[in-house]
């Protein structure tokens, strides 16, 4: 073993881990162009009837979204009740309802229908000291979920590559060998094991490749708002990764019985989860942690806001920079 990560040559470089299109972009699209459709002819068959049913009608097509989010944050704060995390207030109930309403059109109307291929991954090797990020996006998402991280690590000067999972209503375990192209293209970058950022759904896909290939090194698996023993709103899923994330179902068990045959004692102390009384996803609350995780609280944070907080982005960056100063972590390259 040495005491410093291994140089690659110059000459080398990763291939393009974004190459092919994405297909939940190209849904997403369609998804925008039929509500804009409907939204017109019913604006152009209601407005000489009645101004007020054309204003309603249309305010329902475009900001309907908002009453969903609503009734997510109501049934959250119902079922947190009896959980052991603490409960939020109704000022932060509110508080997360709106930066859900804020965040969710700049994600799934803007970034991932249009502008998930946009800052590629990068291909060069490079010897900043630091591993790179692997992300891992969540259910119905794609790598555009990561804009705003990607542009932070460019300003830093990280290297980062990033997956797109699908069949986007497959099966988590299917999502394993992508995670792991992921993992290669980013410790080539560096020569270092790399962290794993993951959102949501991300989380469980890591800990299941993670689980087929048990002799990886990663630095640290940082999850936010990930439903590690599933979530209430699982049971209404009627496509495969979505049923795989109910309370207590099999899969997450089977899951977690292989994980603590591979690694009995100190099965996640890699692990960084993120969780919020307030998440509108994945609750009651405590089912985005683990045992024995550093398991980090942050209140009053809506599900998919929760991936972009300062405190979230800020304290993962400062795991991130003390890898270069930990022994550990140059004896393992």
């Amino acid at each position: 073993m040495t005491d410093a990560p291994a140089k690659l040559p110059a000459s080398t470089t990763a291939p393009p881990l974004v190459r092919a299109g994405s297909a939940l972009a190209r849904l997403q699209q369609w998804l925008m162009a039929l509500g804009l459709v409907l939204t017109v002819l019913w604006l152009v068959y209601w407005w000489p009837r009645s101004p007020f049913l054309a204003l309603l009608g249309g305010a329902l097509v475009v900001g309907g979204y908002a009453l969903v989010l609503a009734f997510e944050g109501l049934a959250a704060a119902w079922l947190n009740r009896q959980d052991e995390a603490p409960r939020a207030g109704w000022r932060d109930l509110i508080g997360a309802w709106w930066q859900e309403v804020r965040v969710a059109p700049q994600v799934f109307a803007w970034r991932q229908p249009f502008r998930w291929a946009s800052l590629p991954d990068d291909e060069v090797p490079t010897d900043t000291g630091e591993p790179a990020v692997v992300f891992v996006h969540g259910f119905v998402c794609n790598r555009g979920l990561w804009l705003p991280w990607m542009r932070r690590l460019r300003e830093l000067g990280v290297p980062y590559v990033s997956v797109n999972l699908e069949p986007v209503f497959g099966s988590i375990d299917d999502y394993a060998h992508q995670i792991a192209e992921g993992v290669r293209r980013a410790r080539a970058l560096t020569g270092r094991p790399p962290m794993l950022v993951c959102h949501s759904m991300g989380g469980l896909a890591a800990r299941a490749w993670l689980a087929s290939e048990p002799e990886t090194q990663v630095h640290r698996v940082i999850t936010i708002g990930s439903p590690h023993r599933g979530t209430w709103l699982g049971r209404f899923s009627r496509v495969a990764n979505g049923r795989q994330m109910r309370l207590g179902g099999d899969w997450l068990r089977e899951l977690q019985a292989r994980e603590s045959r591979i690694n009995p004692t100190h099965t996640y102390a890699r692990f960084v989860c993120w969780y919020s009384n307030a998440d509108n996803i994945v609750f009651p609350a405590s089912t985005a942690t683990l045992p024995g995780a550093d398991n980090r609280l942050l209140p009053g944070a809506a599900h998919v806001a929760m991936a972009f907080h300062p405190r979230v982005m800020g304290e993962s960056l400062a795991l991130l920079a003390s890898a270069a100063s930990s022994p550990s972590e140059r004896t393992a390259s």
